[in-house]
Protein backbone atom coordinates (compact mmCIF):
# COMPACT_ATOMS: atom_id res chain seq x y z
CA UNK A 1 0.00 0.00 0.00
CA UNK A 2 2.80 2.43 0.88
CA UNK A 3 4.59 1.64 -2.37
CA UNK A 4 1.43 2.42 -4.34
CA UNK A 5 0.94 5.70 -2.46
CA UNK A 6 4.58 6.67 -3.02
CA UNK A 7 4.41 5.80 -6.72
CA UNK A 8 1.24 7.82 -7.24
CA UNK A 9 2.72 10.81 -5.43
CA UNK A 10 5.90 10.46 -7.48
CA UNK A 11 3.91 10.60 -10.71
CA UNK A 12 1.94 13.59 -9.38
CA UNK A 13 5.19 15.34 -8.48
CA UNK A 14 6.58 14.68 -11.97
CA UNK A 15 3.44 16.16 -13.52
CA UNK A 16 3.85 19.23 -11.29
CA UNK A 17 7.42 19.60 -12.56
CA UNK A 18 6.10 19.46 -16.14
CA UNK A 19 3.64 22.19 -15.15
CA UNK A 20 6.48 24.34 -13.84
CA UNK A 21 8.41 23.82 -17.08
CA UNK A 22 5.32 24.83 -19.07
CA UNK A 23 5.10 28.01 -17.00
CA UNK A 24 8.71 28.87 -17.78
CA UNK A 25 8.13 28.19 -21.48
CA UNK A 26 5.07 30.44 -21.47
CA UNK A 27 7.03 33.27 -19.84
CA UNK A 28 9.80 32.85 -22.41
CA UNK A 29 7.25 32.92 -25.23
CA UNK A 30 5.73 36.11 -23.81
CA UNK A 31 9.19 37.71 -23.59
CA UNK A 32 9.93 36.72 -27.18
CA UNK A 33 6.60 38.17 -28.26
CA UNK A 34 7.29 41.43 -26.43
CA UNK A 35 10.71 41.66 -28.06
CA UNK A 36 9.34 40.91 -31.53
CA UNK A 37 6.54 43.45 -31.22
CA UNK A 38 8.66 46.18 -29.64
CA UNK A 39 11.83 45.94 -31.68
CA UNK A 40 10.85 44.32 -34.95
CA UNK A 41 7.14 45.17 -35.43
CA UNK A 42 6.47 41.46 -35.83
CA UNK A 43 4.80 38.63 -33.94
CA UNK A 44 4.71 34.87 -33.53
CA UNK A 45 0.93 35.09 -34.10
CA UNK A 46 0.33 32.13 -31.78
CA UNK A 47 0.95 33.55 -28.31
CA UNK A 48 -2.70 33.53 -27.21
CA UNK A 49 -3.24 30.00 -28.44
CA UNK A 50 -0.08 28.52 -26.92
CA UNK A 51 -0.51 30.29 -23.59
CA UNK A 52 -4.11 29.05 -23.46
CA UNK A 53 -2.98 25.49 -24.06
CA UNK A 54 -0.23 25.93 -21.48
CA UNK A 55 -2.56 27.26 -18.79
CA UNK A 56 -5.00 24.39 -19.34
CA UNK A 57 -2.22 21.79 -19.25
CA UNK A 58 -0.61 23.36 -16.16
CA UNK A 59 -3.90 23.51 -14.30
CA UNK A 60 -4.80 19.88 -14.82
CA UNK A 61 -1.30 18.40 -14.60
CA UNK A 62 -0.76 19.99 -11.19
CA UNK A 63 -4.08 18.90 -9.61
CA UNK A 64 -2.78 15.61 -8.20
CA UNK A 65 0.21 17.28 -6.58
CA UNK A 66 -2.02 20.03 -5.16
CA UNK A 67 -4.34 17.42 -3.65
CA UNK A 68 -1.50 15.47 -2.07
CA UNK A 69 0.20 18.53 -0.59
CA UNK A 70 -3.05 20.01 0.76
CA UNK A 71 -2.94 22.99 -1.59
CA UNK A 72 -6.46 22.61 -2.96
CA UNK A 73 -9.06 24.98 -1.56
CA UNK A 74 -11.18 23.29 1.07
CA UNK A 75 -14.23 24.56 2.85
CA UNK A 76 -13.63 23.92 6.54
CA UNK A 77 -17.06 25.12 7.69
CA UNK A 78 -18.39 21.58 8.22
CA UNK A 79 -15.14 19.72 8.73
CA UNK A 80 -13.83 22.04 11.43
CA UNK A 81 -16.94 21.59 13.55
CA UNK A 82 -17.44 17.87 13.05
CA UNK A 83 -16.55 15.04 15.36
CA UNK A 84 -13.59 12.97 14.11
CA UNK A 85 -15.81 10.12 12.85
CA UNK A 86 -18.18 12.48 11.06
CA UNK A 87 -15.24 14.41 9.64
CA UNK A 88 -13.75 11.22 8.25
CA UNK A 89 -17.12 10.21 6.75
CA UNK A 90 -17.50 13.64 5.12
CA UNK A 91 -13.99 13.45 3.69
CA UNK A 92 -14.64 9.95 2.29
CA UNK A 93 -17.91 11.18 0.77
CA UNK A 94 -16.24 14.23 -0.77
CA UNK A 95 -13.33 12.21 -2.16
CA UNK A 96 -15.68 9.55 -3.56
CA UNK A 97 -17.96 12.09 -5.24
CA UNK A 98 -14.98 13.97 -6.63
CA UNK A 99 -13.51 10.74 -7.98
CA UNK A 100 -16.85 9.88 -9.64
CA UNK A 101 -17.02 13.33 -11.26
CA UNK A 102 -13.40 13.04 -12.34
CA UNK A 103 -14.06 9.66 -13.97
CA UNK A 104 -16.98 11.23 -15.85
CA UNK A 105 -14.66 14.01 -17.07
CA UNK A 106 -12.11 11.41 -18.19
CA UNK A 107 -14.78 9.66 -20.29
CA UNK A 108 -15.85 12.98 -21.82
CA UNK A 109 -12.32 14.12 -22.64
CA UNK A 110 -11.39 10.66 -23.93
CA UNK A 111 -14.20 10.79 -26.50
CA UNK A 112 -13.12 14.24 -27.64
CA UNK A 113 -9.44 13.25 -27.70
CA UNK A 114 -10.16 10.08 -29.72
CA UNK A 115 -12.38 11.97 -32.17
CA UNK A 116 -9.75 14.67 -32.76
CA UNK A 117 -7.03 12.02 -33.11
CA UNK A 118 -8.99 9.96 -35.65
CA UNK A 119 -10.08 12.98 -37.68
CA UNK A 120 -6.72 14.72 -37.58
CA UNK A 121 -8.42 17.90 -36.35
CA UNK A 122 -6.17 20.95 -36.02
CA UNK A 123 -6.63 24.41 -34.55
CA UNK A 124 -7.82 27.16 -36.82
CA UNK A 125 -4.75 29.30 -36.22
CA UNK A 126 -1.65 29.75 -38.30
CA UNK A 127 0.05 27.04 -36.20
CA UNK A 128 -2.55 24.38 -37.02
CA UNK A 129 -1.83 22.54 -33.78
CA UNK A 130 -3.30 19.02 -33.74
CA UNK A 131 -6.07 19.34 -31.16
CA UNK A 132 -5.31 15.96 -29.63
CA UNK A 133 -2.07 17.39 -28.17
CA UNK A 134 -3.57 19.97 -25.79
CA UNK A 135 -6.57 17.74 -25.10
CA UNK A 136 -4.21 14.85 -24.38
CA UNK A 137 -2.32 16.91 -21.81
CA UNK A 138 -5.59 17.87 -20.11
CA UNK A 139 -6.75 14.25 -20.23
CA UNK A 140 -3.46 13.09 -18.72
CA UNK A 141 -3.80 15.66 -15.94
CA UNK A 142 -7.36 14.58 -15.15
CA UNK A 143 -6.33 10.91 -15.16
CA UNK A 144 -3.43 11.62 -12.79
CA UNK A 145 -5.79 13.57 -10.54
CA UNK A 146 -8.19 10.59 -10.51
CA UNK A 147 -5.30 8.30 -9.59
CA UNK A 148 -4.26 10.64 -6.78
CA UNK A 149 -7.89 10.84 -5.60
CA UNK A 150 -8.07 7.05 -5.56
CA UNK A 151 -4.89 6.86 -3.47
CA UNK A 152 -6.27 9.57 -1.17
CA UNK A 153 -9.54 7.68 -0.80
CA UNK A 154 -7.68 4.46 0.04
CA UNK A 155 -5.76 6.35 2.73
CA UNK A 156 -9.01 7.72 4.16
CA UNK A 157 -10.59 4.25 4.20
CA UNK A 158 -7.63 2.67 5.97
CA UNK A 159 -8.40 2.12 9.66
CA UNK A 160 -6.86 4.83 11.87
CA UNK A 161 -3.87 3.98 13.92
Amino acid sequence: MRAFQAAVFGVSRAAAVVSAVLLVLMVLHILIEITLRSLFASSTFVLDEFVGYGVAAMTFLSLGYALETGSLIRVQLLLGRSAPRARRALEVLAAGLTLALTLFLIAYFWRSFARNWSRGAVSQSIAEVPLWIPEGLVLLGIALFALQLFAHLLRLLRPPG
